[in-house]
């Protein structure tokens, strides 16, 4: 039984069916039934889970100008994105709703605001009621990243409260910007969700630095990808598997405490959902000798300004 100062957290390490909106949705849904049977009060999943991460642009040259395949490929990526004012993500509020769990889900926004047809990296927050909290668009896509999906906007940074704890998150390398980690941590942050499309190399370094940094608990929540988890009808697929790798993601999830120490360390090369109480009075302990927000910050020499302003290119005036 989980105790007040606690929450019963969890990762989801799984693969998309990729670029498969309807069958990803189905896997999320089962994980998140899965993590609910385990007395999870909260699930995340990787960055772009949902359908997928673009794993074709580092192997097909997706820099090439103009190239008709790449156009091809693009054009899949949009048909199987997440509308939200769709209800794409409905079956995943239903089933939160009705187990009474939260979610941090990573996912591909086709976004009905910036005209339908731009796609926007977003970490989405779906609360044990069923509701969408949050919509965090990536602030700036890394490297070939910017080949398929725009830049975001601050709208998304936000925390919300679970259980004892105050939680927010990044996507993926959104978690090396100091200045987005400082935006959460003001609000209270003391549970931080980096979520990423897979990567021990990522998530082994940084997720014991941002908890040190915070001294707050930090769940990075990771995807994995396997040449095996290629659909067959996915456009140009020998293209894509010219030269294929055994893992184009393997995983990396785990979970470190306020001081640095693993909760779970990094899970490598499987699926897997695992799951940690985490006792809020080690964030207190903790916050002791320093709280980077609280008294060992001085907003009298250096503050922050942040525009949660929904980015849009025209206003209506009806």
């Amino acid at each position: 039984m989980t105790l007040p100062n606690q929450l019963k957290i969890a990762f989801a390490q799984i693969a998309p069916v990729w670029l498969n909106r309807e069958a990803t949705t189905e896997k999320i849904i089962a994980a998140i039934e899965a993590a609910a049977h385990m007395d999870a009060q909260l699930v995340a999943f990787g960055e772009a889970l949902l359908p997928g991460y673009p794993f074709w642009l580092s192997v097909t040259n997706g820099s090439e100008f103009n190239v008709k395949a790449q156009k091809q490929i693009h054009a899949h990526y949009l048909r199987n994105a997440v509308s939200i004012a769709d209800g794409h993500l409905d079956p995943l509020c239903q089933t939160c709703r009705s187990l009474g769990i939260a979610a941090y889900v990573g996912c591909i926004e086709n976004a009905a605001d910036r005209g339908g047809k731009s796609l926007y990296c977003a970490m989405v927050y779906i609360s044990a009621d069923g509701e969408i909290g949050s919509v965090h668009r990536k602030l700036m896509p890394t490297y070939e990243e910017r080949l398929t999906w725009s830049p975001g906007d601050g709208n998304g940074l936000r925390v919300h409260r679970v259980g004892p704890f105050t939680v927010g998150g990044l996507n993926c390398w959104e978690n090396w910007m100091p200045l987005p980690r400082a935006a959460l941590y003001a609000q209270g942050e003391d549970l931080h969700v980096a979520i990423w499309p897979g990567g021990e190399h990522n998530t082994h370094d940084i997720t014991r630095f941002i908890a040190k940094e915070s001294r707050s608990y930090v769940m990075s929540a990771c995807g994995l990808m396997r040449r095996e988890d290629f659909p067959e009808d996915t456009p140009n697929l020998d293209l894509i598997l010219e030269n294929p790798q055994a893992y184009y993601a393997n995983g990396g999830s785990c979970v470190a405490a306020p001081n640095g120490d693993w909760v779970i360390e990094p899970v490598v090369g499987s699926e897997a959902i695992q799951v940690a109480d985490i006792d809020h009075n080690l964030v207190l302990e903790e916050r002791h000798n320093f709280d980077p927000s609280g008294h060992y910050s001085r907003p009298d020499v250096t503050r922050l300004t942040v525009s949660r302003e929904r980015q849009a290119v025209v206003k209506f005036l009806d």
